[in-house]
């Protein structure tokens, strides 16, 4: 690993006030890493939603804004997406091509939509993912709870197909190295 980014995806306040599955652990695991991303140097960027005029993800209104326990710095770049990989027309990939960047850590929401999108995206492009265990979440739907949607998504489609999910300690310890 060359350069190393943490990439925080669309953990907006619309997304936690509607309090996805495990949403506290969730967040603390992502507060856990942004601090020990930031106290080694390694960049942290972040992306946001914007879903149009008239929804909770409006640009501009209060549920389009980053959580503020895990808000960005002044310094910190925001890609902002309006598809569900981050990928796409942000201009996140320049981004980390010209920065020479070449792993991503991934986390946020949702996990089968913006997360997988973002997921399968960086491995289209060659980029090293790995998703730290419980830091990406969502919500029940008519199929399935959002705990069965993190299992199955984290442990059966992503881990060692696109990515490797490993416990926030590990994590950790990637983000202490020296680049």
């Amino acid at each position: 690993m060359r350069n190393i980014v943490l990439l925080v995806v669309d953990v907006q306040n619309a997304l936690i006030n509607e309090h996805p599955y495990n949403e506290e652990k969730v967040i603390e695991n992502i507060r856990q890493l942004i601090s020990t991303a930031r106290d080694n140097k390694k960049e942290v960027l972040y992306v946001r939603h914007d879903d149009g005029k008239g929804t909770e993800l409006e640009k501009g209104i209060d549920g389009w804004q980053i959580y503020s326990k895990i808000a960005p710095n002044e310094n910190e770049l925001i890609f902002e997406k309006k598809y569900n990989s981050a990928f796409h027309k942000t201009g996140l990939k320049e981004y980390l091509d010209r920065n020479e960047i070449d792993t991503i850590i991934l986390v946020g929401l949702q996990t089968e939509y913006c997360i997988d999108a973002t997921c399968k995206s960086a491995f289209d492009h060659d980029y090293k993912i790995i998703i730290p265990e419980e830091t990406n979440t969502t919500f029940d739907n008519d199929y399935l709870s959002g705990e069965k949607l993190y299992e199955f998504y984290n442990y059966k489609i992503w881990n060692k197909r696109f990515t490797e999910v490993i416990s926030v300690e590990e994590v950790k310890k990637l983000l202490t190295m020296p680049t």
